[in-house]
């Protein structure tokens, strides 16, 4: 489905992608993982064009996506759920949500595609009148999966879905992730959580200061002895 070749990405003096090359298959989940700085982000980024790699390709479903701006690229059935959530504050739960719909037509899929993610987050529709800016770190996170979701995207890119939240709502958080690669989402997962994002990954790939290091079957990679060293502490 997605396939990056070669990628690299500068930042003034700084590489901070040198030489990427990585796949996501359709209906899979795959995920990268790394340390802080070692790239994880700039690789979703690139791939949004929020950034413009020094070298390499990003091809999606055979199509060369290096000439499109990312309004074209979410048009092709591609999303981000950033960092940080990143919610319209002080807008509507219901109002975030339509805003993820606004390259679509059609009221009335809209409307079921509203119900299906109250269905999803029963939270998000008993404050669907709340500002966003009011909810808690959890909610926020569940409404920018939401919004996400809100564009009917074929490839779902999730950068950090966890961070800074409590253990219970980053379990319920990815047991959602679960869910919607079930429901036949693709779905490229960034995460210092290397745990559980391998936990429930096809298939992984570990970054380390711009390059691909190791990767493999998800379990595979929580077996071994250097991703176990380096990111799974008190889990190894």
């Amino acid at each position: 489905m997605l396939k990056i070749e070669h990628l690299s990405v500068h930042y003034g003096g700084i590489q901070a992608l040198r030489d990427v090359s990585l796949e996501i298959p359709e209906g899979k989940l795959i995920t990268l993982i790394g340390a802080n700085g070692a790239g994880k982000s700039t690789a979703l980024r690139s791939i949004m064009r929020l950034v413009k790699p020094a070298g390499g390709k990003i091809s999606y479903n055979g199509e060369d996506l290096t000439g499109l701006n990312t309004q074209q690229i979410v048009s092709r059935g591609i999303t981000l759920v950033p960092e940080g959530r990143r919610v319209f504050a002080d807008l509507s739960v219901l109002e975030n949500l339509k805003i993820g719909a606004y390259l679509r037509k059609g009221k009335e899929e809209i409307k079921r595609d509203i119900d299906y993610v109250f269905s999803l987050f029963p939270r998000l529709g008993e404050r669907s009148w709340q500002q966003a800016g009011t909810l808690s770190g959890g909610e926020q996170q569940m409404l920018a999966l939401g919004r996400a979701l809100m564009s009917k995207p074929k490839l779902m890119m999730m950068d950090e879905p966890s961070l800074g939240l409590a253990p219970i709502v980053v379990s319920e958080i990815f047991n959602i992730i679960r869910k919607l690669s079930g429901d036949g989402i693709t779905i490229l997962l960034i995460e210092q959580n290397a745990h559980s994002a391998l936990a429930v990954a096809d298939y992984g790939y570990v970054l380390e200061t711009g390059e691909v290091r190791l990767e493999g079957a998800g379990q595979e990679l929580l077996d071994s002895e250097h991703v176990k060293e380096l990111y799974l502490g008190k889990h190894k």
